[in-house]
């Protein structure tokens, strides 16, 4: 009887389990197509890490306000027995504080001018600049409201911001102010070569400096959140307009002319980072 074993020189055997092997193995045209990718345009929005800066920005705006309006409406309730010098202290105090306890979260922003800046220097995607500016005005009004609630036998104290002078003089002081607080920054938010433990001492040192020498002629608001949260709850919109319009400008500014001005022989992304102020702000 011949021998099937295919031991000549180019003889081949196969088997029975060789076949089913190579039909398991070979690769289905008919196969599922894969899941879609979860990075689709919209998930942002609803991604955990996100709403967890959504919630940094609306807390850290609500206590920065909170404390800074409470030593305005305490000194007007007490015979200014926290003065000027102890409002410009309670600003700068807070914010040095939320940036070191929130910086790593969201960034710190607290501030719709600051959020715009970054922007503009694509340091921020535009696509989460609303969600942030809606935070940051819904801290600062409930935090508005919670004084309101709290020094009821006071309604017509109003701790928001108001023009001393002419329209045009609170304008410019205003886009001063917040070009500098901006300027400040950018050096300490986004070189590499900055020392980034500092920041918070930075930035809130700023605060301090410019409530110190613009409160008695604007308010020092460069914030339009801080602005327009005690406006909606006193219903007070005497120059509001100053406070949304010029400390957007003067961001933006501040954060450009610092791009100009910084000296470096490295490429810019070598010493550009993320808009946040500490490590660990950058994730999604």
């Amino acid at each position: 009887m011949a021998d099937n074993s295919g031991t000549g020189s180019n003889g081949v055997c196969v088997t029975f389990k060789d076949c089913e092997d190579a039909i398991q193995n070979c690769p289905s045209s008919a196969a599922p197509p894969p899941p879609p990718s979860c990075g689709t345009k919209d998930s942002v929005y609803f991604s955990v890490p996100f709403m967890q800066k959504l919630m940094a920005e609306i807390l850290g705006t609500y206590f920065m306000i909170f404390a800074g309006c409470a030593s305005v409406v305490v000194n007007l309730n007490n015979e200014k027995i926290v003065s000027l010098p102890g409002i410009s202290i309670v600003w700068g105090l807070v914010v040095m504080v939320l940036v070191y306890s929130l910086g790593h979260i969201s960034g710190a922003h607290f501030n719709p001018s600051v959020t715009i800046a970054h922007a503009t220097c694509k340091r921020f995607p535009w696509k989460q600049v609303p969600p942030y500016i809606l935070c940051q005005v819904l801290g600062s009004t409930l935090a508005a409201g919670t004084l309101r609630l709290l020094f009821q036998e006071k309604q017509d104290q109003f701790a928001g911001t108001l023009p001393a002078g002419s329209n045009i003089q609170a304008f410019v002081m205003e886009f001063i102010i917040t070009f500098y607080l901006m300027f400040v920054i950018s050096g300490v938010a986004t070189d590499n070569r900055a020392i980034g433990e500092l920041a918070g001492l930075a930035v809130g040192s700023t605060v301090l400096l410019n409530v110190m020498f613009a409160g008695p002629i604007t308010g020092a608001s460069m914030n339009p959140a801080r602005s327009l949260g005690p406006a909606i709850v006193s219903s007070q919109y005497k120059g509001l307009w100053i406070y949304i319009v010029a400390p957007p400008l003067g961001a933006t500014a501040g954060a450009w002319v610092y791009n100009m001005v910084r000296y470096t022989d490295k490429p810019l992304r070598e010493i550009t980072k993320s808009a946040s102020f500490l490590k660990g702000a950058g994730r999604s």
